[in-house]
């Protein structure tokens, strides 16, 4: 009984994801704002319908392989943190910080800016068609939705799981409701849209890359459970049958969604929608028009959930590892959820929100994300070549990390010509972490010493009543 009462006590992060919640956190992560706003993004920068549909597959294939490639590295490596985690453990210190640093300063952020927008801007939609909806009150009702899935997080790991799997639900049966009407209409012969789908004039190779980031946007999410591998339910078998089975629903969710759109819309109707999704109800099942933009906000909703649940752990696991202040491994008293950790994205989500577009979000933390992407599954390979000794239960062939890995770091050289403005930005921000590292990071870890920060960290703890999580060993 006493022993009962300890662990009930104990501060640390519980196991309370199960299989059925690993599924729905990648389904609720990948579907979400990605396939209501990037098929114009696909569409723009390949050139025709049907080329649009190719980069729609060839995302959805190097998804899977990406996601493989992780579920091995979730078996072989035991703690939480994503990209973070098997950086550190299979290229080292530098490479980590120096994505920890990309991460919290230009690709979260800004992947976060990006669904909240999508967010606003689909739920004011209903209220303002046939106009567009004022751009401050898009931002204004954006960062609401944000801070009421901020506070949610803050509150209670179980609540945000449930949240999850209610909001993965409400996803599919957007989607059913986008492509029932029309696979009907397509079955019914009309196939006028697809006439000289691919036509080989109007391809764009030199924007391929960019139409690949806004591909790769819509399924990123695959890698979500690698960020909350400590709190899974037996995680070697959980992990690689959860990623299986999403990926291979969202690619075929995904295929069928744009097939319908093209069927009803053409191209010049989807390049000059700001909200695909509502131009497609408004043309294919007007008795839905107020309807289908509210389930594509929920989706987003939950988007921003699984975003802010998974980030969380990366900085969590980051400070813990000594690559970021204390105060971020640190856990509720009470709600055992990593406050800290979850706050921190407050001010510069808000101020990305305020100040973003956006497109020009999305390339500007597309190359810094599948740069690190890519170095990840190097890693992998690199750990196989270190450790041929460690035993995985889910072990993927050779040419699969290989291939991807290859593909992430060409298609991130090539986006230098196709946006160079803000792929430098992005570049520079990741450079920029180098002389924090070695001026700051790199010292502290080499001497041991006390953190700079200890005397506010100490204040805040009080403040915020948070503790170091108990060693647990499950």
């Amino acid at each position: 009984m006493g022993k009962d009462k300890k662990e009930e006590e104990a501060v640390f992060l519980r196991k309370k994801i199960t299989l059925l919640r690993a599924f729905s956190l990648l389904i609720g992560s990948m579907v979400g704002s990605g396939i209501f706003i990037s098929p114009k993004g696909v569409l723009k920068n390949s050139g025709s319908v049907g080329f649009s549909l190719v980069v729609w597959f060839a995302c959805g294939l190097l998804s899977m392989f990406g996601a493989l490639c992780y579920a091995e590295l979730g078996t072989r490596i035991t703690k939480s943190g994503g990209h973070y985690i098997y950086i550190l453990e299979t290229l080292g210190p530098l490479p980590s910080f120096l994505f920890l640093w990309a991460e919290f300063f230009a690709i979260r952020p800004a992947n976060s800016a990006v669904v909240s927008l999508a967010f606003g801007r689909y739920m004011l939609e209903p209220f303002f068609a046939p106009c567009a909806a004022p751009v401050p009150a898009v931002k204004l009702v954006s960062l609401l939705g944000y801070y009421m899935v901020l506070t949610l997080n803050s509150w209670s790991v179980t609540w945000s799981a449930r949240l999850q799997t209610a909001l993965s639900v409400i996803k599919l049966l957007a989607l059913a409701l986008i492509i029932v009407p029309g696979m009907m209409l397509l079955a019914q012969g009309h196939t006028e849209n697809f006439q000289d789908a691919f036509d080989r004039q109007s391809l764009l190779l030199d924007k391929l890359p960019l139409a690949f980031y806004a591909g790769m946007f819509a399924y990123s999410g695959w890698f979500q459970t690698s960020f909350v591998r400590e709190e899974l339910v037996r995680p070697e078998r959980n992990i690689p049958l959860a990623v299986i089975v999403s990926v291979i629903t969202v690619i075929v969710g995904y295929m069928l969604t744009n097939i319908s759109y093209y069927t009803v819309l053409g191209m010049q109707d989807v390049l000059a929608s700001p909200a695909v999704a509502v131009s497609f109800v408004q043309r294919a099942f007007k008795s839905l028009i107020s309807v289908v933009p509210v389930l594509v906000a929920l989706s987003c909703f939950g988007t921003m959930n699984g975003g802010i649940f998974t980030f969380s752990r990366t900085l969590f696991v980051a400070s813990r590892e000594g690559q970021w202040p204390p105060l971020f491994s640190m856990i509720h008293i009470r709600r055992h959820t990593p406050l800290p950790a979850v706050m921190l994205m407050f001010p510069l989500v808000t101020a990305m929100v305020c100040i973003g577009d956006i497109y020009h979000l999305m390339n500007f933390f597309s190359f810094s994300r599948w740069l690190f992407i890519g170095l990840a599954t190097l890693g992998l390979i690199v750990h196989r070549h270190r450790h041929p000794e460690l035993h995985s239960p889910f072990k993927v062939p050779l040419f699969i990390p290989v291939s991807f890995t290859i593909i992430c770091l060409f298609t991130v050289a090539m986006s230098f010509y196709s946006d160079p403005v803000n792929i430098s930005i992005g570049c520079t921000m990741v450079l920029s972490g180098f002389p924090v590292y070695y001026l700051i990071i790199h010292r502290q870890m080499s001497t041991r010493c006390r953190s700079p920060f200890y005397y506010l960290t100490h204040k805040l703890q009080l403040l915020l009543e948070v503790v170091q999580q108990e060693i647990k060993t499950y």
